[in-house]
């Protein structure tokens, strides 16, 4: 009976996020149209690749933090309830991939709290490596990035810090007796971490690429392109990630970076969320941007 409610609701988690992934598009469906038209069948297949590689090297570093708990997984197992759960992620509350990815997990006789403290420590992971490279590469590229966001930047080295086995452990193991489960055997290693740190960094990089490529395909130029687009894509997915209701694909302050990037589009919060960055709004003259023109088009420092 349990498996069969677990079947039932992968298909149910499918069929909610296709339904929320055409609403999507259909909402945006004129600029969605306009922005392919801008862009090569190679810059496409380019930028899907490394979102595709970006998503893959991610869940390398959750696997690393499974395995750090005593649950080692195969890389096709891991793949498999990676692809399926974060799907959730397109569906209101941001429960719904933990709760999938917790239960898929089961199936391959993994305690529930290693589960959950996997999970956890990857979105921490994530975020404070996100804000990390927003730290590196915004500055370099954006004055009105150092002059609203300098808190956030400050705050990066810190949650870095927070990384350390002994304080997420002890972070962990309060969760844990709150939601009455029992504590883990033994914390994750440094090494376990700084291996799944690697693989996090090298994901925001391919995603930084990602969003270069389709940044450039609408007419963004300049030197300091490749920073501003990965900082800015780094920096929406954070902000994304501070908003519970919303799906991780839809409204969202960033867009739709923390839904498409998991589900394999991760350009989605880049693209959009490039006109409310401060360093990619600079990109664009103050009567473009009252026209609503995208940000790297028209602009300072791109292509006429």
């Amino acid at each position: 009976m349990k498996v069969v409610a677990v079947r039932g609701l992968r298909v149910l988690l499918v069929l909610l996020a296709l339904a929320f992934c055409g609403y999507s598009v259909a909402s945006q469906w004129d600029a969605a149209v306009d922005a392919f038209r801008q862009m090569s069948w190679a810059t496409l297949a380019g930028a899907l690749a490394a979102g595709l590689a970006g998503l893959f090297v991610w869940m390398l570093g959750w696997r690393e933090f499974l395995a750090g708990l005593g649950s080692p997984l195969p890389v096709r197992a891991v793949f498999r309830i990676s692809g399926i759960s974060q799907l959730g992620k397109y569906v209101p509350g941001k429960v719904w991939a933990l709760v999938t990815q917790i239960e898929m997990t089961r199936e391959h006789k993994v305690p529930p709290e290693r589960s959950f403290g996997s999970t956890m420590l990857a979105v921490a992971t994530s975020t404070s490596c996100g804000l990390a490279v927003a730290a590196v590469t915004l500055p370099l590229t954006s004055a009105a990035a150092r002059r609203e966001y300098w808190y956030l930047f400050l705050l990066a080295p810190v949650l870095l810090a927070m990384l350390h086995p002994r304080i997420v452990s002890w972070a962990l193991g309060v969760m844990l007796r709150l939601v009455r489960r029992p504590p883990l055997e033994h914390p994750v290693s440094l090494g376990a971490t700084l291996r799944a740190v690697g693989w996090t960094v090298l994901g925001w990089a391919l995603f930084g690429l990602h969003t270069w490529l389709l940044c450039a395909a609408v007419g963004g130029d300049g030197k300091g392109l490749p920073f501003l687009a990965t900082g800015a894509y780094a920096l929406a997915f954070v902000a994304g990630f501070l908003v519970f209701i919303a799906p991780g694909g839809i409204g969202s302050p960033g867009g739709g970076a923390d839904g498409r990037a998991d589900a394999g589009a991760p350009g989605g919060r880049a693209g959009r969320g490039r006109d409310r960055v401060p360093g990619a709004a600079d990109r664009r003259r103050p009567a473009d941007r009252g026209r609503g023109v995208p940000a790297g088009q028209d602009g300072p420092g791109t292509r006429e």
